[in-house]
């Protein structure tokens, strides 16, 4: 009924699992989207998210995603520089969104909801519908890095737990990851995320080069070594800045397409979460092409939906 009635631009915000259907529907209607990051919940939803991304671009349609720091002016002035090489030629990074919160969204259960609507409610603690905070939420933070790097890691090697996050109202994500990402080159990043109250709190980028580094947060970005440079001017917010441009590709005939680079970086996560629940490192090119993982549930009802259980490394399986 949405995608038949007189609208230009449907807005792709509900929880991440539903995002490739939703997507694919939309582009069949010929709908102009916005849609929130990630892009994908497993390799399944990112296959088919670059599908409905080309099938896209053929109609003349705009995507425009969340990941909403490509748009700040601390982040453009910063990445302007790494570009024009002076921090040298990449050769590592480090990346973060460690946060002193593990309650974000959490619903408590009430006794007349059903599995599903319990799950749908409380979604960002079950992987199957916001694919785990590394991929919810740490997905910012690994697009940057692909965007300073200019491509996406070849394989990765990861771990987590669930260590302050351990009842059964918490579902079943992890609470802590890290992920070494390797890069063409032999470029390696490690990535680093959390939910734990009461933890140090770090969320930014830092990009390493041969003649210095750079550090971008989201209220500040500069440059440490041979051409230093601390970005003092306007901030604007990527949140009304990405929501504009959208309008203004559509007014202009210009269409914006995004849909790819959310669907690396949404994959980049996908592999660092998967690496870390088998215990096993990850290849890019199995993990895009050969992976069969697919989370969705068998049918959409409101009715019994048992949890998954909680992945350990080196007994769940990788699929």
């Amino acid at each position: 009924k949405l995608i038949a009635s007189d609208l230009d631009i449907v807005i792709l915000a509900t929880p991440p699992g539903f995002r490739p259907t939703q997507l694919k529907a939309a582009i069949q209607g010929n709908r102009n989207v916005f849609m929130e990051k990630p892009g994908a919940v497993d390799p399944v939803g990112v296959r088919s998210v670059i599908a409905s991304s080309e099938l896209a671009k053929k109609k003349g349609l705009s995507i425009v995603v969340g990941t909403q720091q490509r748009r700040m002016y601390q982040y453009l002035e910063v990445m302007k520089r790494v570009f024009d090489g002076q921090i040298g030629e990449i050769v590592g990074g480090q990346c973060y969104w460690n946060w002193g919160s593990q309650n974000w969204h959490f619903q408590k259960r009430k006794a007349e909801w059903s599995d599903m609507e319990w799950q749908i409610r409380c979604w960002p603690y079950f992987t199957w519908l916001s694919g785990d905070h590394i991929v919810e939420q740490h997905l910012h933070n690994i697009d940057i890095i692909n965007w300073a790097i200019g491509t996406h890691p070849t394989q990765c090697i990861g771990m987590g737990g669930r260590q302050a996050r351990t009842g059964e109202h918490y579902g079943n994500i992890y609470d802590h990851f890290t992920v070494e990402f390797e890069y063409p080159g032999d470029i390696r990043v490690m990535s680093m995320c959390s939910q734990i109250a009461g933890s140090t709190s770090r969320v930014g980028e830092r990009v390493v080069g041969s003649k210095g580094w750079a550090y971008m947060t989201r209220g500040s970005g500069e440059i440490g070594g041979q051409n230093p440079y601390k970005h003092r001017g306007r901030m604007i917010s990527g949140f009304v800045k990405e929501h504009a441009d959208l309008v203004d590709s559509i007014r202009n005939g210009e269409p914006i397409n995004e849909g790819k680079h959310l669907a690396e970086s949404t994959m980049c996560v996908i592999m660092g979460r998967m690496s870390a629940y088998t215990g096993r490192a990850l290849k890019w090119d199995w993990a895009m092409n050969a992976s069969k993982l697919d989370l969705a549930p068998e049918k959409y009802e409101l009715g019994d939906l048992p949890v998954r259980p909680v992945a350990i490394p080196g007994k769940t399986k990788l699929i």
